[in-house]
């Protein structure tokens, strides 16, 4: 069996092969991995299925790094060739219903979510960065992958209702009843430009204002922040924090982080405005 790098060809194939699983997953379809992982060495014919297998995890990669939800069974492994990034993208630029309707979670999936599990952000939770993790950065660079998720409205509104519901539900667990009636939804009733989504508060009455960036991508999946945003992180440091939504589409988790933002993310601008002196 060939040890050589995947040509475009190969890579379109075991991409195929994957999202074919994928749909048969999300419509719960039953198939059988190593039927399939058969079938694609017949077709694969330099490569064993052993190495079909761990490319697949390959995909689960770059799915990852481009911030897209993955299958869950394939467990993502980092170290794949930027080419089979670009073989992911080119399948969704073929097949853009499909990500669409993958990108965001049916009402009947939010309703029946459990409560969003809030963990600790990655640069304090107790584990160490992937190995590629540039690599993974520089996919997510590439692919604009931040300004895709800022420029997807339905993403962006499902992940604050979630949160809406959520803080809610929060306060509730704790006997705030009286809180939970005044959590405002404050983009959808105030305007987008507050710097801001949710007008919320602490178990102990302490305003929350909470700023809701959702990603179907991992943890680590970079994200747009605004100027205003930052501007009202900075004047109303007590109250501010940025929920940030993660694995949207299969099972959200979270985390939150509280300003200053520099101690958990490098910041770095993106667009410039020109004016004439």
């Amino acid at each position: 069996m060939s040890t050589s790098d995947w040509t475009d060809l190969e890579n379109d194939t075991l991409v195929a092969g994957y999202f074919a699983m994928f749909d048969d997953h999300v419509l719960r379809r039953s198939f059988v991995k190593a039927e399939r992982h058969r079938a694609l060495a017949q077709v694969l014919e330099r490569r064993s299925a052993k190495s079909i297998e761990y490319k697949l995890q390959n995909v689960s990669g770059a799915l990852q790094a481009l911030g897209h939800s993955w299958l869950k069974g394939y467990a993502p492994a980092t170290n794949f060739q930027l080419s089979l990034a670009d073989a992911v993208v080119r399948w969704m630029d073929r097949h853009e219903d499909w990500t669409e309707k993958r990108a965001v979670p049916s009402d009947t999936q939010l309703q029946d979510a459990p409560g969003v599990y809030v963990g600790p952000p990655p640069t304090l939770a107790n584990r160490p960065p992937p190995q590629d993790m540039e690599k993974m950065l520089r996919v997510a660079r590439k692919f604009d992958v931040a300004g895709r998720d800022a420029r997807n409205r339905a993403l962006g509104r499902a992940g604050e209702e979630l949160v809406f519901a959520h803080e809610r539900a929060t306060l509730r667990s704790y006997g705030r009843d009286d809180l939970a009636r005044k959590v405002c939804w404050a983009s959808e009733e105030k305007g987008d430009c507050l710097g801001y989504d949710i007008e919320s508060f602490g178990p102990d009455g302490r305003p929350r204002l909470i700023e809701v960036k959702t990603t179907n991508g991992w943890e680590r999946t970079p994200f747009h922040i605004t100027r205003n945003e930052l501007e009202v992180a900075e004047e109303r440091r007590s109250e501010w924090c940025l929920f940030r939504l993660y694995e949207f589409s299969t099972e959200p988790k979270a985390f939150e982080l509280f300003p200053p933002l520099e101690a958990h993310v490098t910041l770095m601008a993106t667009t410039y405005q020109a004016s004439f002196g």
